[in-house]
């Protein structure tokens, strides 16, 4: 018990050090192996409306590979991707390290796992430590990119999402004027996918960032992508303009792995903050059709 004032106590619940490393190993090797159920579905989904033959086979295609990773526990790409952790630690929530690491925290923890997972999960380690002049791979697929927040309770929950370099070389920021219309803002976005082209491996899931600033709208647009596929935002004008930029994308006719279609994208998910009244920042997160990720709360 932890003092809180002289009526309240606060209680700590610890959460075990090697519990963590387990949990992000594990969450690795199913991220890398199978496909959520949601993007599954919207590929099935995207087959029944695909109008262009070569699209539907394609999709067939990406929806067989899925079942055979599945199946075989086989990576569904040979990019296993950077790992990039959601972090929600409960304000109740202690992490207890080994005795002989008394002064690890939750992210030794996290990257402990990471190495772990893709050690056992036989995935490619894709991370260099220096970015700009050896580019030696760590060998490890560590460090991981963490977002770590605190909320209430005594829950850790770990999102692990394992991001390709193909798509995400294609994710764009732009700081609009403030003047800026809905228009404009969509005419962009969907500039974006076009360049990103077959290049990213579509059909996509789209993530889009509205305000903030520069690094929070990035962050949304990541964030974004975490969204159930078939869950519009809450609030309904942003609702409608999701609705709107999938139209307007799948116009595009890139279609699956660009082969022409309907399917440029299976979903585009937008999320905001409050911006300065000078800015209006947006970014655009790309995704490949190989959309993984993967949750669990301690």
């Amino acid at each position: 018990m932890i003092p809180k004032s002289n009526h309240e106590t606060q209680v700590v619940r610890y959460i075990e050090f090697e519990k963590v490393v387990e949990t992000v190993a594990s969450l690795c090797i199913a991220a890398a192996y199978e496909l959520p159920g949601d993007v599954l579905a919207a590929l099935e989904q995207a087959v029944r409306k695909e109008t262009n033959p070569g699209a539907v086979r394609v999709l067939n295609q990406l929806i067989e590979n899925a079942h055979i990773a599945k199946d075989e526990k086989i990576p569904l790409c040979q990019d296993t991707g950077l790992v990039v952790v959601f972090a929600e630690q409960g304000a109740d929530v202690v992490i207890k390290p080994p005795a002989e690491q008394g002064d690890a925290t939750l992210f030794d923890a996290i990257n402990a796992g990471v190495k772990a997972g893709y050690g056992k999960g036989y995935l490619r380690k894709s991370v260099v430590a220096d970015p700009l002049n050896k580019r030696q791979n760590t060998g490890s697929n560590t460090p991981a990119i963490i977002h770590h927040t605190v909320v209430p309770g005594d829950k850790l929950q770990l999102t692990v999402m394992t991001k390709g370099g193909g798509c995400e070389n294609k994710s764009r920021f732009r700081m609009f004027k403030p003047t800026a219309d809905r228009s404009e803002i969509m005419s962009w976005v969907v500039d974006v996918v076009r360049q990103a082209g077959a290049d990213a491996c579509p059909p996509f899931v789209v993530g889009v960032g509205i305000g903030g600033d520069f690094e929070l709208s990035c962050l949304l647009s990541k964030k974004a992508l975490l969204r159930n596929l078939s869950q519009p935002n809450s609030d309904g004008f942003y609702a409608q303009l999701e609705v709107d930029l999938l139209s307007a994308i799948n116009a595009l006719g890139l279609g699956p792995q660009g082969f022409g279609g309907d399917t440029t994208a299976l979903s585009c998910l937008v999320e905001t903050a409050p911006c300065h009244i000078a800015s209006l920042p947006v970014a655009v997160n790309i995704e490949c059709h190989s959309h993984r990720h993967k949750t669990a709360v301690i």
